[in-house]
């Protein structure tokens, strides 16, 4: 008995247009106290932080940022640092969002450049190259 209620739920959806919007402007806003070193923390001021994304919760109270030290050295450390400071980050970036709450800050590391690094391995792969090719042979002989 699948009422017209409950399939609304059965398939799991990505963000809303909202969540996506909001996380972009947390993103620039966060990259860019971060870039002008607004927070007062030595340890902090050591790295150079790319944000690459940041995902929001579906009412916008917890804003989840994938951050990475600029050459991937410190990650450790950088992460503690801006864990230790995420109160202070939240002040600064809350003066440049319209937003009626700041959210709540989370840090993780961003692992997709390790992903994408493994993927270009993995396609320079002589068996996989080999399997590419292949495949277009296939493609030309049958247009």
């Amino acid at each position: 008995m699948g009422g017209m209620g409950t399939q609304r739920f059965d398939t799991p959806r990505g963000p809303s247009q909202r969540q996506l919007r909001v996380g972009e402007l947390i993103r620039r806003s966060l990259s860019d106290v971060l870039a002008r070193g607004d927070v007062h923390d030595p340890d902090l001021s050591r790295f150079a932080i790319t944000v690459s994304e940041v995902r929001t919760s579906t009412d916008l109270k917890v804003a989840t940022a994938y951050v990475m030290p600029l050459g991937g050295k410190g990650q450790k450390e950088a992460l503690a640092a801006l864990r230790r400071n995420k109160s202070e980050l939240r002040h600064q970036m809350s003066r440049e969002l319209t937003l009626k709450y700041a959210p709540d800050l989370r840090f993780q590391l961003d692992e997709s450049f390790d992903r994408m690094d493994e993927t270009r391995r993995l396609l320079q792969d002589e068996r996989v190259q080999r399997d590419i090719a292949a495949g277009r042979e296939d493609d030309e002989s049958q247009a």
